[in-house]
């Protein structure tokens, strides 16, 4: 553990805080039968609130490359060694993602390979050679020639589904390139939902990376000698240009599509990204009234405190969601209750709508990781890999 740095910031720990407490609401309802609908994915095509999220993590991960990364990599420090390092953060993000998936199980046979830890360390090993030897024009090629190498892959390549039937640019579950090889190196370990495919597979990492990328090319612009308004228009600007372009690409070349990540989910949520974050920067690190903008630094606070240890908040909360269905007894009348049912039960109690008995649960949630990040920010405990 390890003290804050006195240069964060304010904007990215607020933006990371603001994703990772969406997070909490979107993954812990009360009852998955009942929820709003902007609080649950896509069913395939298209993208609601939800489907902003792991993107999100996916940009600020490329953003912070470029802040950090980036600028020592320019001060002359050993590439190598940088690239080994961030290796070893990788790595460990990579095995924090599989140790979660292992419980309450411990089984090795059916563990869960992919994931979201998984790919936010895949993005980050990947992604850190190209952020060392290369230019932001190289880097915005690298990301265009991933997009293009991923679409040519999934729209021309003939792969055989789970039933043997052939395909050639099938884009539906469990029938495309990407499910294919899954399926291939990986039967039996994939998202038990779906069993024949997993939105977090290797192949739609391809385009994931491209994902990061943009938040790197974020980075150059926070970085660079401009003018806090200059910069603010441009994020503004960019992100407006990707949302056109991932209409386009949605309309002509492959539909926006979180499980399979395909190019115009990548422009599409890179623009949200870019608006979002440069909203936040605006408000909080650029604004030129002084009193205003510590006004609204308070308000942003508690997003502030979560974004300060995002990455135990994240591993945090999911050992927690799985303790809760994992913790059960044998009531009188012989049925099984968990804990989280044992919780849930007094909220079901009130005169509320199911559906807001499930969204007061997961607000609930939230609360109790605030605390938690709250104690950890009051006592300086800041924890990173």
């Amino acid at each position: 553990m390890s003290t804050s740095s006195p240069t964060r910031l304010l904007s990215l720990d607020a933006f990371r805080g603001f994703t990772i407490a969406a997070m909490l609401l979107v993954n812990n309802p009360g009852d998955w039968g009942h929820l709003y609908g902007p609080l649950e994915h896509a069913k395939w095509n298209g993208w609601s609130f939800t489907d902003w999220i792991f993107p999100f993590f996916v940009f600020i991960s490329g953003l912070s490359m470029t802040i950090s990364l980036g600028r020592r990599a320019a001060l002359g420090d050993d590439k190598p060694a940088l690239l080994l390092q961030t290796a070893r953060r990788a790595a460990i993000i990579v095995a924090i993602g599989l140790a979660l998936n292992l419980i309450p199980n411990f089984n090795l046979d059916t563990l869960r390979i992919p994931g979201v830890l998984q790919r936010l360390g895949l993005c980050t090993l990947l992604t850190a050679p190209i952020v060392l030897w290369w230019g932001w024009r190289g880097q915005a090629l690298w990301a265009l020639g991933l997009l293009a190498a991923y679409s040519l892959v999934q729209l021309c390549v003939p792969v055989p589904d789970a039933n043997g039937i052939w395909h050639t640019g099938s884009l539906a579950p469990g029938e495309d390139v990407g499910a294919w090889l899954d399926r291939l190196l990986m039967d039996g370990h994939l998202w038990r939902t779906s069993k024949t495919w997993d939105p977090e597979g290797l192949l739609s990492t391809v385009p994931a990376v491209a994902s990061q990328l943009a938040g790197v090319l974020a980075g150059h612009l926070l970085a660079a000698r401009r003018d806090a308004m200059e910069k603010t228009a441009w994020f503004m600007v960019s992100g407006l240009a990707c949302l056109w372009i991932g209409e386009l690409l949605g309309a002509w070349l492959m539909p926006i599509n979180k499980s399979l990540w395909t190019p115009s989910y990548v422009f599409a949520m890179a623009g949200w990204a870019s608006l979002l974050f440069g909203t936040f920067y605006w408000l909080l690190d650029a604004m030129p009234m002084p009193l205003l903008r510590a006004k609204l630094a308070r308000l942003a606070h508690p997003c502030v405190v979560f974004g300060m240890n995002a990455l135990f908040i994240f591993a945090f909360s999911g050992l927690v969601a799985k303790m809760l269905g994992f913790i059960k007894w044998l009531q009188a009348d012989g049925t099984t209750l968990t804990l989280k049912g044992w919780l849930y039960a007094p909220i079901q109690g009130l005169a509320l709508a199911p559906v807001n008995a499930s969204l007061l649960f997961a607000l609930s949630f939230v609360a109790s990781m605030y605390l938690v990040a709250w104690v950890m920010w009051k006592k300086r405990w800041f924890v990173k890999v």
